[in-house]
């Protein structure tokens, strides 16, 4: 039952952030959809975390919207390919394990940025303001535009959303077990049924399985395509593997995973990146907001990854349905309340009491994500701590040269 809950709040959230996302790429919007069932048997059979559920994801938004500019569909085709076989290169090298070096301080700083953007993301449809879009790296512009609006927001929006997020709060707190934002989904569906509200809702779509991308290579791509494909598949690597991380934080108790499990993540993400790819679908990675979803309504197996692919599934099929009626800004208060469980209250609480490398570290790379980019973010916290290290080197070797210098020379036996 957990496995169902988490499977169909992480299907409702990934259908309109997919939508979105597509389109932001300049691709036919069903194909960001498409990339999240036909990813999720294949990373639930081969992927090693077992409550990471994947998606269409911002930071990949750059790299296929540039390729799709040049080239159309066939350009996202060939560069999703390049970095689905460049990611598998990646497992077969064994270079995942070396997420595992990441000091936890800067993991939790990787949380806490991506839970402020994604709660800064869904401020506009909470508010029912417009606001300014970008690619996922202007979050304190996205802010300043919402911020500028808040004259214009509506009640309606703001209290479905608010609906969602209390109730979902409430539900954490006195019955931690039950899928509370699936409940919080629920309660907002029917508030907006008693007051008449007619707000934006999901609406129907026709699902079909798309074309092959119609492409061909040719020797110009060794430079346009292949330099692409390689940050693409840098990028998608660096979020996937720390997302994993991330999300371990919120299962509780499990066992952990291994360091050797990070390799086998990559490549069941090139595998499955792969068999989307050849249709011009975008990336896929793992998404903060549907994984901790997943694991907050109950989620402990890769069933639930499974039930994510089978919900969106039914979910676009089902036209007229229920769920087609669902009101974005409920869906939009679910993403705002996954971004305030990823901030994680707790770790703000304990930055007085840790020592001054491990805040400073959390610090730089939560601002750095929202301000930069993840992986900007995580390399600069990791060079903080290389800075200390060198740094209590460099202090020792001098302490040593001192003391060598101060002791006597005795001569004689």
């Amino acid at each position: 039952m957990g496995d169902c809950a988490g499977g169909m709040i992480a299907a409702l959230i990934a259908l309109p952030y997919g939508l979105s996302m597509a389109a932001l790429m300049g691709l036919p919007p069903i194909l960001g959809v498409v990339t999240s069932i036909m990813t999720a048997p294949i990373t639930a059979i081969f992927g090693r975390n077992p409550v990471l559920i994947g998606g269409t994801a911002s930071v990949t938004v750059p790299f296929i919207a540039a390729a799709v500019r040049s080239q159309g569909i066939g350009g996202a085709a060939k560069v999703t390919m390049v970095a689905s076989v460049l990611m598998m290169v990646f497992c077969v090298l064994r270079l995942g394990r070396y997420a595992s070096k990441v000091p936890p301080p800067v993991v939790a700083g990787f949380s806490a940025g991506i839970g402020a953007i994604m709660l800064i993301s869904q401020l506009n449809v909470i508010f029912g303001v417009h606001a300014i879009s970008g690619t996922g790296n202007n979050s304190l512009e996205l802010l300043a535009g919402v911020l500028g609006e808040l004259g214009k927001a509506r009640w309606a929006p703001a209290l479905l959303g608010g609906t969602v997020m209390l109730s979902a709060a409430l539900v954490m707190r006195w019955a931690p077990r039950w899928p509370a934002p699936l409940i919080g989904v629920a309660l907002a569906g029917i508030v907006a049924r008693l007051l008449f509200l007619h707000e934006p809702e999901v609406g129907s779509l026709h699902l079909t399985l798309p074309p092959f991308a119609a492409f061909s290579w040719t020797p110009d791509d060794v430079i346009n395509v292949v330099p692409k494909g390689l940050m693409l598949a840098f990028v998608s690597a660096a979020n996937l593997l720390l997302t994993s991380r991330a999300v371990e934080h919120f299962r509780g108790k499990h066992k952990h995973l291994k360091r050797s499990d990070a390799d086998a993540e990559l490549g069941a993400y090139g595998i499955a990146n792969l068999t989307v790819g050849i249709f011009g679908a975008p990336m896929s990675i793992g998404i903060p907001a549907r994984s901790v979803a997943n694991v907050r309504c109950g989620g402990t197996s890769r069933v639930s990854n499974l039930m994510h692919g089978l919900f969106l599934f039914m979910l676009v099929s089902m036209g007229s349905g229920v769920l087609a009626h669902i009101p974005m800004a409920a869906l939009a208060g679910v993403t705002a309340w996954m971004g305030l469980c990823l901030l994680d209250v707790s770790a703000w609480r304990r930055l007085p009491k840790m020592r001054h490398t491990d805040a400073s570290a959390f610090l730089v790379t939560a601002v750095g994500v929202l301000v930069v980019n993840a992986v900007a973010a995580v390399l600069a916290g990791c060079a903080i701590y290389v800075a200390h290290y060198l740094y209590v080197r460099f202090v020792k070797a001098t302490e040593a040269v001192r003391a060598g210098a101060a002791t006597p020379v005795i001569s004689g036996k």
